[in-house]
């Protein structure tokens, strides 16, 4: 039955109380276009039904804009500018990390060129005096258009053999749940220990 409900609200699964964002990302100077168009459509005093339907918004947004029209004229219509908290990063100091990042990892003395969270919060502490988490880090990475790597080789001491061998026996006795698979996998006959 609340399958059914779900479904009719246009959902396949319950909401899972995090929210996230569905569709393309708004754009603030689009919407205050929008808003700004409603503003001249009150001044000739169409309908706000009207309104809504040549806009192609909601009803509630155009009673919402009317009464802040009517308490402020067209300013209170207009963008209040972007939300959220004041970036730490000014985007030359993103601009300078990211030459350094593209400079490599022993550019700036690590011992290898394979860029972690937290060599990358440490050269962003070193070059801009701004301490990040290494979890934020993964955000500002993103923000600059970079992605997850992972090495296209394999572990010089791999036993493909071993590997083999536990994808065979243990691996099925780990998915079908049995009770000794804990056991066995915790005494070292993971691919990894071999």
């Amino acid at each position: 039955m609340l399958g059914l409900v779900w479904e009719d609200l246009g959902m396949s699964t319950p909401p899972s109380g995090r929210r996230t964002r569905r569709g393309p990302r708004r754009d603030r100077d689009a919407q205050e276009q929008v808003r700004l168009q409603a503003a001249e459509l009150f001044a000739r005093q169409v309908p706000q039904a009207e309104i809504a339907v040549e806009l192609g918004v909601d009803r509630k947004n155009v009673s919402r804009w009317y009464r802040r029209w009517q308490q402020g004229s067209v300013d209170a219509l207009r963008s209040r500018g972007a939300t959220g908290r004041t970036p730490r990063l000014s985007p030359a100091q993103l601009a300078e990390v990211e030459q350094v990042l593209l400079a490599g990892a022993r550019a700036s003395g690590f011992d290898n060129d394979l860029w972690t969270l937290a060599r990358v919060a440490q050269v962003i502490q070193e070059r801009t005096g701004v301490a990040h988490h290494p979890g934020h880090v993964w955000r500002l990475l993103r923000q600059l258009g970079w992605s997850v790597q992972r090495p296209a080789r394999r572990a010089a001491e791999r036993d493909d053999a071993a590997v083999e061998r536990w994808v065979k026996t243990e691996w099925p006795r780990i998915k079908k749940g049995q009770p000794g698979a804990r056991r066995s996998s915790s005494s070292g006959t993971s691919p990894g220990s071999a």
